[in-house]
């Protein structure tokens, strides 16, 4: 009898493993008022990360998803009539998804730009030196930019003007942690010095009167700006 008891178990347990590991996506059935179940977790899940409010999810398609849906419908020019079917679902997982590479890039960004700057400030203190290209000797401007960005894996040009030449320009306003920032001292807009931007409006840089260190953007260093990179 116990044998027979435990064959059942097994058989109900092989009949709920497939529904358990395989998730379909959300459109593959009609969702609407009423429905219940895994799909309607999933597009639950999905409608708040994008900002369309269902509450508590929970996998009852209630009123208040029904409302979520139609909202998210609405704006994307879909037929607000709160169900959701392939047209529907197909535009929410897309959107979800793309969403979703949004948010991991720019973590994986994040880190790699805390990473960078922790590495610059390691060499806080190393004397400026022209020409200058590692911290047993001393670093230049761009001799220092360079070093950093290579001990992390990004290979830059040797001389700040061209370094200035790569990656995609950035609005002062829009500046993050490890962009690069260019100077003109002459103040005629040909890039003679360069540093790393490291939030809260400064950045690191080796100077040639202090060598590695961080300064504040402030009045004198606009005056000479020029622009800013984003190269990762």
């Amino acid at each position: 009898m116990k044998k027979l008891i435990s064959l059942a178990i097994l058989g109900v347990f092989l009949m709920l493993a497939p529904a358990q590991t395989v998730q379909a996506a959300v459109g593959d059935t009609l969702l609407k008022v009423g429905t219940t179940g895994s799909d309607v977790v999933q597009l639950q899940t999905e409608l708040n990360y994008l900002g369309y409010n269902v509450g508590i999810v929970d996998g009852i398609f209630g009123s208040n998803t029904q409302a979520a849906v139609k909202a998210f419908q609405s704006a994307q020019s879909l037929s607000a009539d709160g169900i959701v079917g392939p047209i529907t679902g197909n535009q929410l997982n897309s959107l979800y998804a793309t969403k979703v590479s949004q948010k991991n890039n720019s973590q994986s960004r994040q880190e790699k730009a805390n990473a960078i700057i922790a590495t610059g400030k390691k060499y806080i203190g190393v004397s400026y030196l022209w020409g200058g290209t590692s911290p047993g000797t001393g670093f230049d401007c761009s001799g220092y930019v360079q070093y950093v960005f290579a001990q992390n894996g990004i290979s830059l040009p040797r001389v700040s003007r061209d370094q200035y030449t790569v990656g995609t320009s950035v609005d002062f306003n829009n500046l993050q942690p490890g962009d690069l920032v260019f100077f003109s001292f002459a103040r005629n807009g040909i890039v003679d010095h360069d540093g790393i931007y490291i939030g809260n409006g400064q950045f690191i840089n080796s100077s040639s009167s202090k060598g590695v260190t961080i300064y504040d953007l402030g009045p004198y260093w606009k005056s000479v700006y020029v622009g800013a990179k984003r190269v990762f």
